[in-house]
């Protein structure tokens, strides 16, 4: 792993460790450095972005190690972004589950699983829409992540009123992060399928499994709005949703092959 990404990797680390000792705290208020040193940790690994596209000449995000520090980066930002937004509740515990979510994404990068060379993309990975579609794709998955810490939370937790909380911040990531997701995973996809192989859709594993995991978040979005329901149903369609964007990544890239495999 590169340079930028170790010292990223730490300051996610320190800012865990931050939030863990407040998180024992008799005081409920949070602390004031972990979350700058999420941006910090963003920024590093933004310019490692940039540094790797610079070098092949290209949007450097065709490639696992690349995704999977994009989506870090994410996360971060989310984490930063959440904890200094004043419109939702704040909780330190959603807080820190995406913080350990981008130790391990990097943990996973920093591992045999990820090849670290920058190496320019073969010619049918050379298109705008792939970018499109793999940048928007993590985006919407980041906040996926959020609402996946928020339902967990709501599912253990007794208290009704720190239940309503929770799933005020589940819905609102899922409504954020789904058209999002929806127009990366489904849209730029297609479009971007049909000009490298020809075809808007092919069945691939990978398309499946986008394609299950955005039914999922529709039916947590028609459950939570069309039916107006709350509680334990929605919470646990918001965790088989985040489940099944993890494979569509993870389960698919190492387990399965397909069209999708070179990445």
């Amino acid at each position: 792993m590169s340079i930028l990404a170790t010292i990223a990797f730490f300051l996610i680390l320190a800012s865990a460790a931050i939030q863990a000792a407040f998180a024992f705290r008799k005081e409920a208020r949070p602390d004031l450095l972990s979350h700058w040193l999420l941006l910090a940790a963003a920024l590093l690994l933004a310019a490692l972005i940039a540094l790797r596209s610079f070098a092949i000449s290209f949007p450097a995000l065709t490639g696992t190690f690349e995704s999977l520090v994009f989506y870090a980066l994410f996360v971060c930002l989310l984490g930063f972004a959440y904890r200094a937004q004043r419109k939702l509740p704040f909780l330190s515990f959603v807080q820190f589950g995406a913080t350990i979510a981008a130790l391990a994404l990097l943990a996973v990068a920093s591992s045999p699983l990820a090849p670290k060379d920058a190496l320019a993309p073969i010619p049918a990975l050379r298109s705008g829409w792939l970018v499109a579609h793999v940048a928007f794709s993590f985006i919407g998955e980041s906040f996926f992540i959020v609402a996946f810490v928020a339902s967990i939370a709501y599912l253990a937790s007794r208290d009704e009123r720190r239940r309503k909380e929770c799933d005020r911040v589940t819905y609102t990531a899922v409504a954020i992060g789904y058209p999002i997701f929806t127009a990366g995973a489904l849209v730029f996809g297609m479009v971007w399928a049909e000009r490298a192989w020809g075809s808007w859709w092919s069945w691939d594993p990978k398309e499946t499994w986008a394609l299950a995991t955005w039914l999922v978040y529709t039916f947590y979005l028609h459950v939570r709005l069309t039916r107006a329901r709350s509680g334990a149903l929605p919470a646990w369609i918001a965790v088989i949703g985040f489940l099944c964007a993890a494979f569509t990544f993870f389960g698919v890239n190492f387990l399965l092959s397909g069209l999708h495999s070179y990445r």
